[in-house]
């Protein structure tokens, strides 16, 4: 069995962080470890309460998982200090990891904020050139590239100047201000437009989270990086059209809507 290692925060709720990743790498039928970058006091309606774990501590929980049971990739979500960053990064390079998925997250999806501006400029330097890929959203695209991004023009020259600055392929998310589900691909001297049908579901609480661990246990099995990026768009928005109603403001989905093996190592989704 393949498996994937998942960086971040916990949301007790169960619809983003560590137990979204958990339960979209298990659908994927991928073997799932974690270590949690903080605890979370969250719901639908928003995080209410942030407790960090210390760095030495979150440098045990790595090398514990890296002398054992070595991932085959890494997905890395919300880290929220400096210091943190910095483990993290000395641990994968130290540990030669492979296939780092990385959703920089900065803001929730009720609009809480997730990251100190300290912790951004530390992002940009230790943590971000070690990725394979990453995946931000417009408002985080726009912090990471320095641009306004209003237009599909903006984010084609967003999506290439991150990939230029941290040299590592691109998925730029086109949900936010330009309301569509159209995503940007760039990589190497390639690029690619993922069109999506928009899913008018109000509860998208963990899509990133869900969309990078997608990502991220497609890489672990072997798939290319269009292939993953294709077979995760399409397993988030089925999820999303299971229409899944829970809480009071924007709820989880449905992510065991593929319990049954849709997503299994020998079955391949449409891209």
């Amino acid at each position: 069995m393949k498996t994937a290692l998942t960086i971040a925060g916990s949301d007790c709720s169960g619809g983003a962080g560590i137990q979204a990743d958990i339960k979209t790498m298990t659908v994927h039928r991928v073997y799932a470890m974690s270590a949690i970058t903080a605890l979370t006091a969250q719901n639908t309606t928003g995080v209410t309460g942030i407790m960090e774990v210390a760095p030495d501590f979150l440098k045990e929980q790595l090398d514990d998982i890296f002398t054992d049971i070595f991932p085959d990739a890494v997905k890395i979500g919300m880290v929220s200090s400096g210091p943190l960053i910095r483990v993290i990064a000395e641990k994968l390079k130290q540990y030669q990891a492979k296939n780092i998925v990385i959703d920089p997250v900065m803001v929730s999806t009720s609009g809480s904020r997730l990251i100190s501006e300290e912790a951004v400029g530390v992002l940009k330097e230790f943590l971000l050139p070690l990725a394979s890929v990453l995946t931000p959203n417009i408002p985080e695209g726009e912090i990471l590239s320095g641009m306004a991004i209003k237009s599909r023009e903006d984010m084609e020259k967003a999506a290439r100047a991150m990939c230029d600055t941290y040299h590592c392929a691109v998925l730029l998310k086109g949900g936010h201000q330009l309301n569509d589900a159209n995503d940007f691909l760039c990589w190497k001297d390639k690029s690619r437009w993922f069109f999506g049908q928009r899913i008018e579901n109000p509860n998208t609480h963990g899509t990133g989270c869900t969309l990078s661990s997608a990502i991220a246990s497609n890489l672990a099995k072997g798939k290319d990086l269009e292939t993953a990026v294709g077979e995760a768009k399409n397993y988030i928005s089925s999820a999303l059209n299971e229409r899944l109603d829970l809480g009071k403001g924007s709820g989880p989905m449905d992510h065991a809507f593929a319990v049954n093996g849709e997503y299994a190592p020998n079955n391949i989704a449409k891209v």
